[in-house]
């Protein structure tokens, strides 16, 4: 089987023509649009299909409110901006979900019941793939990802997640770019220095 190819088009879309966004149009994000998102994200593979990343799409100025103190103050007039921000974060009891993702092996399940470290560990890897294809999925679906570092995680897991085992990995600005909304293009790590052949 020869699988095809993304045309030039959409390489530029999803790759090497996309930017962050540091400003946002007051053009909306409908729930459409979130919904097709996380339809593109979720085929991701993980390691054994388990697949632990969440997502909550705050797009209330309610939800802003509450989200906004809790982030780095460079990062608050950006999320502010946007028409929706994605808390990214991966679920510390993913593993409970494995008889019904891995069903052929559903006993893999009692190996991390006890085991804090493997499932972190695990968990956060596998998310962390998932929260790459989160970004690419927001340019596939035509839209500007602003994803961002710079919050008080704790304290965005006990306003937003309460009784549910998430916890934030990144926050990520969603929406139509605005004014100004690019920096200049930095320069890439040359070739010679991140890739090797053996």
């Amino acid at each position: 089987m020869i699988l095809e190819k993304l045309d030039r088009h959409g390489r530029e879309v999803v790759f090497t023509g996309a930017r962050t966004s540091n400003t946002f149009a007051a053009n909306p994000v409908n729930d459409q649009e979130l919904q097709d998102i996380w339809d593109l994200t979720r085929w991701m593979p993980t390691m054994a299909n388990t697949q632990p990343l969440r997502v909550e799409f705050v797009r209330t100025q309610e939800g802003k409110d509450r989200l906004i103190p809790l982030l780095a103050e460079g990062n608050r007039a950006k999320a502010a901006s946007a028409p929706v921000v994605a808390i990214v974060a991966y679920d510390t009891e993913w593993h409970e979900q494995i008889p019904t993702v891995l069903p052929f092996r559903p006993e893999m399940k009692a190996a991390f019941d006890d085991n804090l470290e493997a499932r972190h560990g695990a968990g956060r890897f596998s998310a962390g793939l998932q929260a790459g294809a989160f970004i690419l999925a927001v340019r596939a679906a035509g839209l500007a990802a602003g994803p961002m570092g710079g919050f008080d995680g704790p304290a965005i897991d006990r306003e937003f997640f309460g009784d549910r085992n998430w916890t934030t990995l990144m926050v990520v600005n969603i929406g139509h770019p605005g004014p100004d909304a690019w920096y200049d293009r930095l320069p890439r790590v040359p070739v010679e220095t991140a890739v090797a052949w053996g």
